[in-house]
């Protein structure tokens, strides 16, 4: 009986997953799939003027000038290649070139090869950091791990009883200090709590002022070093969080904070909010790293771990 049930019960969630997805994405795929929808039904022959519309439909959904020219070029070759004869062929080449570009930095993680995986997570106030934290610690919670969580933006109160408000309804700790106090030293005793409770998992939250402050930049190297020094190799993942609907402004952004702190991985958020979701192949591009999760909605559920070809298909399927 299980044999049978539990492919369709797999079914189910990944069609539910889709939908969110589909749901989240739909600003960026209305204005998308305004061009690709000329391509399909319209009177365009496969040649230049095919070509511009397809171009356009990318700059629209800011893709950005550098990763829009790789996909035509890349489209160009395989039209003469292939010997691509209507739109609907080079409609699904050009989906596969998507795909091909958002996964090629793709890179397998392993929460369990450390105790505790410590992560710390990093980004401009109002990019959702803290709330991606909040919602990080239900999913995994729920999948059964120890989770503990710590405040670490210690300059915004706010960022504190945030923190401790997302820790109380997913069930698991949060180590905190009062407003002011030296995030280095809430870092520092998150990662011993967690290795003494023997945590699976320690997300640790961070200030968020203008990345262009290099005090503020040295601030969280100095939270990096003092992690190391607790736990060898730590932390094993720093994350950071962007805000998707600001457009081509996050790649500046993660290029600052790439370059200070030597990022291993991005989430991208709100992606629900703009028509300009094809900034994250811009950045893909750009910052050659992995894309872990997508923030597509407000809910917990809308966190999705980031999956190249369900993005892609949500951006053309009506």
């Amino acid at each position: 009986m299980n044999d049978s049930t539990e492919p369709k019960i797999e079914e189910e969630k990944q069609g539910g997953f889709f939908s969110r997805l589909k749901s989240g994405l739909s600003k960026t795929r209305d204005s998308f799939s305004k061009g690709i929808d000329n391509i399909v039904l319209g009177k365009a022959k496969v040649g230049p003027e095919l070509m511009d519309e397809i171009e356009e439909a990318l700059l629209i959904a800011d893709a950005g000038m550098p990763t829009t020219r790789r996909v035509l070029d890349e489209l160009n070759r395989e039209v003469a290649e292939n010997h691509l004869r209507t739109p609907e062929q080079v409609q699904a080449h050009l989906k596969t070139i998507m795909v091909r570009l958002l996964s090629e930095h793709q890179t397998p993680w392993d929460l369990a090869s450390k105790k505790p995986f410590v992560m710390l997570i990093i980004g401009i106030n109002g990019s959702g950091k803290t709330t991606t934290i909040g919602k990080l610690a239900q999913k995994w919670t729920k999948e059964g791990k120890k989770v503990l969580l710590a405040a670490g933006d210690t300059f915004r109160a706010a960022a504190i009883e945030q923190l401790q408000m997302w820790s109380e309804r997913a069930g698991v700790p949060c180590i905190a200090q009062k407003h002011g106090a030296d995030p280095s030293a809430v870092a520092f005793d998150a990662v011993q709590a967690g290795i003494a409770r023997k945590s699976d998992i320690v997300l640790i939250d961070t200030a968020g002022r203008l990345q262009t402050n290099t005090n503020l930049m040295e601030e969280l190297k100095k939270v990096k070093r003092v992690i190391g020094k607790v736990q060898e190799d730590a932390p094993h993942e720093t994350m950071l969080v962007l805000d998707g609907s600001i457009g081509q402004n996050s790649i500046s952004q993660a290029r600052l904070f790439h370059e200070a702190l030597s990022i291993d991985s991005l989430i991208m958020t709100k992606l629900d909010g703009t028509a300009k979701g094809g900034i994250l192949f811009n950045i893909v591009q750009e910052m050659k790293l992995p894309v872990r999760y997508i923030g597509v909605g407000e809910k917990a559920e809308d966190l999705q771990e980031f999956d190249p070809t369900l993005f892609v298909n949500a951006l053309f399927e009506r």
